[in-house]
């Protein structure tokens, strides 16, 4: 596929699934996890597609001798996904319209999750009971079903992370200013990526958002590893975000990129997942701006912002509020805890 026609089928779905939401009452960010959902399910579906074959001679070679094996144990070894029948996109896509298609996405979910249990608890179920049980979006979980089954069958993970993205980023501008909280503009993660080149290794990103600096740090690390014909270990990621909704988001984005890592549910102002103080090789982020009212008696002792100074007002609290003071200009806090020389 052309670059030219990937563009125009990301602007063909996103006109389908955008058009049912115009006809809802469903603000963006409601619409975005059940549509994230269902790209996900598909994607899932491709991939496995793809294994099938080999997942099935294995287990057909196997079967009654000592080293026999669980079909799903190939499947996960082979393409990261085991999918049961009715965890297939057919299953909820050609159902009766008289069955009941959220019960059927909630059982293809679970049984992704059961088999892939870094996704546990990650992906849209409930979701989807919403929209079937009021009058005016009913339709829309099998419609969105039909748009995506448009995606073609042969489509690598790395289109796939494309159109997610694409996604995520048009959710994202309908979501105004508030949309950069789970998503920087490709444009911008890129020109990050270029500069600090990353080569392997651990990136962290403590304000991840959706994870497109894990994306684009991996997609780098591909292209100069073909230019250098290197064949290094490519790189792991460690991500923290403070809402759980978009740490579920960039979870999903982790497993559609087919990128190893970890994200965790974390404000980065008073935990530290991963006791990051010089723990990554590489730090990546675009962290919240212009934040004043993160509490100084929280951060002061901490050796990730403490090393290099905090920030402080220049008059003195007040007696009576002692303990409630807050740094000035949390800024300078992502500079001392991760912008520090080597």
């Amino acid at each position: 596929m052309t670059h030219d026609q990937l563009k125009q089928l990301e602007a063909d779905l996103w006109s389908a699934a955008n058009n049912l939401r115009a006809n809802s009452d469903l603000k963006s960010s409601e619409y975005a996890t059940p549509v994230l959902g269902l790209i996900f399910l598909k994607f899932a579906e491709n991939n496995y597609r793809r294994h099938e074959a080999d997942i099935i001679a294995e287990y057909q070679k196997l079967k009654g001798t000592r080293r026999e094996r669980k079909l799903s144990d190939i499947a996960i070894e082979k393409c990261g996904f085991y999918l049961p029948d009715h965890a297939r996109y057919e299953h909820p896509l050609n159902l009766p319209e008289e069955k009941d298609i959220a019960k059927a996405l909630k059982e293809a979910m679970k049984a992704i999750e059961e088999y892939k249990p870094e996704l546990d608890g990650v992906l849209p179920k409930d979701e989807y009971f919403r929209l079937t049980r009021d009058e005016k979006t009913k339709n829309i979980p099998n419609q969105l079903l039909k748009t995506f089954a448009n995606i073609p069958a042969d489509f690598s993970s790395d289109l796939f992370g494309q159109i997610y993205e694409y996604f995520l980023a048009e959710f994202a501008r309908s979501e105004g200013s508030k949309g950069g909280e789970f998503f920087t503009p490709r444009s911008v993660v890129r020109l990050m990526v270029e500069i600090i080149e990353p080569h392997g290794g651990k990136v962290f990103d403590p304000a991840c958002g959706s994870g497109g600096m894990f994306v684009q740090s991996a997609q780098f690390i591909e292209e100069h590893r073909r230019e250098l014909k290197d064949s290094g270990s490519g790189v792991f990621v460690y991500g923290q975000e403070k809402t759980l909704e978009t740490v579920n988001l960039a979870k999903m984005n982790l497993a559609v990129n087919g990128l190893r890592g970890e994200i965790r549910k974390a404000n980065t102002y008073y935990d530290d997942a991963y006791g990051s103080f010089g723990a990554f090789d590489y730090v990546l982020a675009n962290p919240p701006f212009n934040v004043d009212d993160v509490s100084l008696s929280s951060v002061e002792k901490d050796k990730r912002f403490n090393t290099y100074g905090i920030p402080r007002n220049k008059s003195k609290a007040k007696k009576a509020d002692a303990g409630k003071e807050t740094v000035p200009n949390a800024n300078y806090l992502w500079m001392c805890a991760f912008g520090k020389p080597a």
